[in-house]
């Protein structure tokens, strides 16, 4: 079960994006995944013939239209959790400097991964639609949370509620999503922290360079996600 709702959520935040960061209102969280969300199932729409060809131009579609709306540094410093305190109390200088260099290739797979997660859950698009919530006053908060609720003929509806961060240039973008009181960030967190723990970042960022690597397929409940 949890396996399902990671993958439903890796789809819906894969519908956060298509037309270009210029014509996007990123002021809004509300406004920026409602345009983002009807846009790019009308890219994915139109690639269609390219998409059945080639499942990996999905991957083009990802990283051209999704990425930039998906604050993935922020959600990789989640996931890697209290790795990042432990960095920020080291006080030798070279293993420091070690960590966080290890930290940032983190982050580099840790986006091609969900690049390869996204493009993956997008071969299972159809016609699925989607309501959004009633707009709430964000003008005093940094991160709000947009509730919508994906609707699929003979399936019953999903509730998704996605989670959007204000930068520091007061630009929102989403980082987190929860799926019937399931959060990504805390799934991922939870399946990498014994790995962490017991074998170390540098073998975390190997495995999911390798999974980043696959090909584009939709896995489903079968772990390998």
């Amino acid at each position: 079960m949890l396996r399902k709702w990671i993958c439903v959520f890796a789809g819906l935040l894969a519908m956060v994006s298509m037309q270009s960061l210029a014509k996007v209102d990123l002021s809004d969280p509300y406004s920026m995944v409602q345009q983002v969300a009807d846009n790019t199932f009308k890219r994915v729409a139109r690639d269609q013939e390219k998409v059945q060809k080639n499942k990996e131009h999905l991957r083009v579609i990802v990283k051209e239209e999704l990425m930039p709306y998906i604050d993935y540094k922020y959600a990789a410093y989640r996931v890697l959790g209290s790795y990042i305190q432990k960095i920020r109390t080291m006080e030798n200088k070279k293993d420091k400097a070690q960590a966080i260099k290890h930290v940032r290739t983190f982050i580099d797979v840790f986006q091609r991964y969900l690049v390869a997660t996204y493009a993956g859950v997008f071969t299972q698009y159809t016609d699925q639609k989607v309501e959004f919530g009633a707009v709430k006053d964000f003008s005093k908060d940094d991160v709000a949370i947009v509730k919508t609720k994906i609707i699929e003929a003979g399936k019953p509806d999903i509730r998704i509620d996605f989670k959007v961060r204000k930068g520091k240039n007061n630009e929102w973008r989403a980082y987190d999503m929860m799926a019937e009181g399931i959060s990504l960030l805390d799934a991922k967190q939870t399946e990498l922290h014994g790995i962490l723990r017991q074998q170390g970042i540098e073998h975390v960022i190997q495995l999911l360079d390798k999974k980043s690597r696959l090909p584009v397929q939709f896995r489903g409940d079968d772990g390998s996600n």
